[in-house]
């Protein structure tokens, strides 16, 4: 990774493939926090990456992976944004010189959009990346919901996977993983791949953690590409648009059968719980009474 929990704030990590041959991999990042800058530049020393270029500087604002006036573009991004920053540069966005908010300038307060698109303008055109947002990038109106729109109606979102709460140092709130390529293969055209891994963690104390199970259920629920009742489901380009570009994933993926009757039956079971516990405070106050009855009455 580009830095260390939850110091981790703009860092990105992008990959031009070079041929092909993993020896001669080409790995950019650019990251905000000079501290986190720092630790990802000892990162690449200690992991034998020497000719990786991590940059210090505001992506937006500043971005630094430029090559003759243009933007360097990838074959890979990843990246862990902060999420719903509020000062991201957007007077600087209007008049971006690099032209790469062609899907809308998102709100001020909410920079999350920034950054998606900042990673879509500089992949290739068979370019892939994934990055984690907070879940209101899925659903939020106004500027976010046209920019949500023009990323469905070019075909770029490949998948959206919500995962648990509590997973990074920085927020205790749940969040979504967007995957988005440039060049989906043809039986993946005009459909998105809903998956709700919110539920396959390690519960810890002060934070919880995806298990080598709970990665695995991921990474081959999106290579299969399929339906899998009460986890993943293929939703197609019309039925989002139905839904006005909400990218929920309640919308689209329902609990089970079983989880359903498991809830019923846990709900049920309360019920009678406090059912009883009524009708034992109900009859401890009928002898109480009866006793204060019987005093005055002597």
């Amino acid at each position: 990774t580009c830095g260390t929990g939850g110091m981790l704030l703009e860092c990105a990590l992008f990959v031009q493939r070079n041929g092909g041959d993993p020896q001669k991999l080409i790995l950019h990042g650019q990251e905000k926090n000079p501290d986190v800058w720092a630790m990802c530049k000892m990162n690449m020393l200690l992991h034998g990456l020497h000719h990786a270029r991590i940059e210090l500087g505001d992506t937006i604002r500043e971005p630094k992976l430029v090559e003759d006036g243009r933007l360097i573009t990838y074959d890979l991004v990843i990246a862990n944004p902060p999420f719903s920053l509020k000062e991201w540069g957007y007077d600087f966005a209007v008049r971006d010189p690099f032209r790469r908010f062609c899907y809308g300038i998102p709100p001020k307060s909410f920079g999350d959009f920034a950054f998606i698109q900042h990673m879509i303008a500089i992949l290739k055109p068979t370019g892939k990346m994934a990055v984690v947002t907070p879940h209101g990038v899925l659903f939020r109106s106004n500027s976010e919901a046209q920019i949500r729109k023009g990323i469905v109606d070019d075909d770029l979102l490949e998948a959206v996977i919500g995962l648990p709460d509590k997973l990074f140092y920085n927020t205790g709130i749940p969040a979504a993983i967007l995957v988005i390529n440039k060049a989906k293969p043809e039986e993946r055209k005009r459909k998105v791949l809903f998956i709700d891994a919110s539920k396959g963690y390690e519960e810890r104390r002060n934070q919880n953690v995806l298990r080598e199970e709970d990665i695995s259920r991921v990474v081959e629920a999106f290579r299969t590409f399929r339906d899998q009742a009460g986890y993943s489901r293929v939703v197609s380009i019309e039925e989002i648009m139905r839904n006005g570009y909400n990218l929920n994933i309640s919308r689209y993926v329902l609990p089970s059968t079983e989880e359903e009757d498991s809830d019923l039956r846990e709900v049920w079971d309360e019920l009678k719980a406090i059912d009883r516990e009524r009708a034992n405070l109900i009859a401890h106050l009928e002898r109480v009474m009866k006793i204060l009855l019987e005093r005055e009455g002597g």
